[in-house]
C-alpha cells in the first residue's frame, strides 16, 4: 500500500514539471515570434557608390533587332472621294485596308478606297472592293475566322471562356468540341492578339515601372519523348517563371513573357518596355531584390565613362560602364522566415533617394511592389495553367505562352478595371427595374490613353493589324 502512495506521488510530480516545463517553452515561443502585424520596415537606404563595369552587358534581344518593321512609306495616298451619286459608305473601315501589296493604299485604312460588295452567296461576312486596284476581299481576310466553317459565335465564346481562366479540357467538354481544336484556335488567337498588342501598346508616356517573375509549372508530355516512354509513366514537370511589367497607375500590362529566371530573360523584359514607352520617357523602375533586373537595366541605359588619372606617370584607366543620370531603379528586399515575410528593406540602387520620392510623391506611394503582386493574383485566376495547386498544367512553354499572350490584350483591352472607372455626368437608366448606371467602364488602355472605348472579344479578333502605324490613332 505504501509503494502505491509512493508511486502516485512521483507520478504527479513529474506531470507538474512537464506542465511547468510546456508553459515556460510556450512563453518563450510567444515571446521571440513576432506578430504578422508587426512586420518591420526599415527606411530606405541611400544607394552605394556604383564602381561600374569593364564591360557592356550583352543583350541578345538588342542584336535581333526589331521585332516588325514599322517603317512608314514617304507620304499617305490621297483621300478617294467619290465625285458623282451618293457618297460611299462602308461600316467601321478603320481595321480594314487592301490586301493587296502592289496597290499604293496597300496598308493604309479609311483613305476611301474600299466599298461593301454585299455578301457572297449569302455568307455571314462582308466583302470588299478596292477602287484603286478592284482587288475583292472578305472582312476576315487575315484574321482568325478567315477559312472556318464554324460560327463566329461559337468562336469567339471559345476564346472568351480561355481569356476568363478556363483550361483547354474545360472549354471543350462546355462547347462539345475537341481540345486538340481548342488548341488550335488558341494558337492561332494568340498570334493575332500578339500582334494586336504590339501594335496598339506604343509611344506610352508613365512615371513609373513595376516588375517582378511568378512561378508556374509545365509538364513535359509523353508526345515527343520517344516510343519507349510508357503510358503510365509519370509527366515530367519542369519550372518556368513568368516575367510580367505594369503601370501602377494606368494598370497597363506593359510587357508579359515566360521562360527560365536568368539574365538573359530579365534583359528581354527590360528590352520589350522600352519598346513600349515613348522616345524620351525614362520611368522610375521597382522589382524585388533580383539582382539580374540591375544588369538588365544597366544594359540598355548605360554610356561609357572615363576615369581620372590617380598619378601622372602610368597608363590610361580604362573607361566604366555606369549607369545615365536619369535612370532610377530601386528594389524591396524581402526576407522571409519559415515562408512567412517577416522584413522589408527598399533601397535605392540607380539615383538618389530625393528623385524617387519625389515621383511617388503626387500619389502618396512609398517604395514597394503592391501592384505587381495584385496583377500576379490576377494572372493566375485568369491563366488556367498559371494556377496553383491545378490539373490545368500547360504541355509546353509554347502553350503557357499561348494562353499569356491571350490575357495580355484581354485584360488591357477588354476587362474594365474597377479602380478605374470614373462617373458619369448624368445617370443613365438601365433595363429593366435596375438602379441607373452612374460608373463608366475603363479598362487601362482607356486610363493610359490609348483607346477610347471598351473592345469586345469579337471586335479584337476582327481587328486586322496594319503593317505600320496609321497617322491617327484608334
Amino acid at each position: 500500500m505504501v509503494h502505491d502512495l509512493l508511486f502516485y506521488e512521483l507520478l504527479l510530480a513529474v506531470l507538474l514539471w512537464l506542465g511547468v516545463h510546456a508553459y515556460m517553452h510556450w512563453q518563450r515561443g510567444l515571446a521571440t515570434k513576432q506578430p504578422p502585424a508587426q512586420r518591420t520596415t526599415r527606411a530606405p537606404q541611400a544607394p552605394k557608390p556604383f564602381a561600374g563595369l569593364t564591360q557592356k552587358p550583352h543583350c541578345a534581344a538588342c542584336e535581333q533587332g526589331p521585332e516588325r518593321a514599322d517603317q512608314l512609306p514617304p507620304s499617305p495616298p490621297p483621300l478617294l472621294v467619290p465625285k458623282r451619286g451618293r457618297p460611299r459608305m462602308v461600316r467601321d473601315t478603320s481595321g480594314h485596308y487592301c490586301p493587296q501589296k502592289t496597290c499604293a493604299y496597300y496598308g493604309w485604312a479609311g483613305q476611301g478606297n474600299l466599298r461593301a460588295n454585299g455578301h457572297p452567296s449569302g455568307g455571314p461576312w462582308r466583302q470588299f472592293q478596292c477602287v484603286a486596284c478592284h482587288t475583292y476581299f472578305l472582312e476576315t481576310h487575315g484574321t482568325l475566322f478567315a477559312g472556318k466553317r464554324v460560327s463566329a459565335e461559337l468562336l469567339v465564346q471559345v476564346i472568351a471562356a480561355l481569356a476568363e481562366g478556363l483550361g483547354i479540357r474545360a472549354v471543350a467538354r462546355v462547347f462539345g468540341i475537341d481540345p486538340n481544336t481548342v488548341l488550335t484556335w488558341l494558337s492561332a488567337a494568340a498570334d493575332q492578339l500578339e500582334a494586336f498588342s504590339h501594335y496598339l501598346l506604343r509611344d506610352v508616356h508613365i512615371n513609373h515601372v513595376q516588375l517582378d517573375e511568378l512561378f508556374a509549372w509545365v509538364s513535359e508530355d509523353t508526345v515527343g519523348r520517344g516510343s519507349t516512354a510508357k503510358a503510365s509513366e509519370p509527366c515530367q514537370h519542369s519550372p518556368h517563371w513568368i516575367w510580367v511589367a505594369i503601370d501602377p497607375v494606368s494598370k497597363l500590362l506593359l510587357a508579359i513573357d515566360v521562360g527560365e529566371r536568368t539574365l538573359a530573360m530579365a534583359q528581354r523584359l527590360v528590352h520589350r518596355v522600352l519598346q513600349v514607352l515613348a522616345p524620351g520617357c525614362l520611368p522610375l523602375f521597382l522589382t524585388d531584390g533580383l539582382k539580374e533586373y540591375a544588369t538588365a537595366l544597366l544594359t540598355h541605359r548605360g554610356h561609357w565613362v572615363p576615369r581620372p588619372r590617380r598619378r601622372v606617370p602610368g597608363p590610361t584607366p580604362k573607361p566604366r560602364w555606369m549607369p545615365r543620370a536619369d535612370l532610377l531603379y530601386a528594389q524591396v528586399v524581402k526576407q522571409y522566415r519559415r515562408r512567412r515575410l517577416v522584413r522589408m528593406s527598399p533601397r535605392v540602387v540607380f539615383g538618389t533617394l530625393e528623385r524617387v520620392r519625389h515621383i511617388l510623391a503626387p500619389q502618396g506611394w512609398q517604395i514597394n511592389t503592391a501592384f505587381i503582386e495584385r496583377v500576379n493574383l490576377t494572372l493566375r485566376h485568369h491563366v488556367a495553367a498559371a494556377g496553383r495547386r491545378v490539373i490545368t498544367v500547360a504541355k509546353s512553354a509554347s502553350g503557357l505562352r499561348s494562353q499569356l499572350l491571350l490575357y495580355h490584350a484581354y485584360y488591357n483591352f477588354c476587362l474594365p478595371h474597377a479602380s478605374l472607372r470614373g462617373p458619369v455626368a448624368h445617370p443613365q437608366p438601365t433595363h429593366g427595374t435596375g438602379s441607373a448606371k452612374r460608373w463608366r467602364p475603363c479598362t487601362p488602355a482607356m486610363a493610359a490613353g490609348l483607346t477610347a472605348r471598351v473592345w469586345s472579344v469579337r471586335e479584337v479578333l476582327l481587328f486586322r493589324v496594319p503593317p505600320w502605324p496609321q497617322p491617327e490613332g484608334l
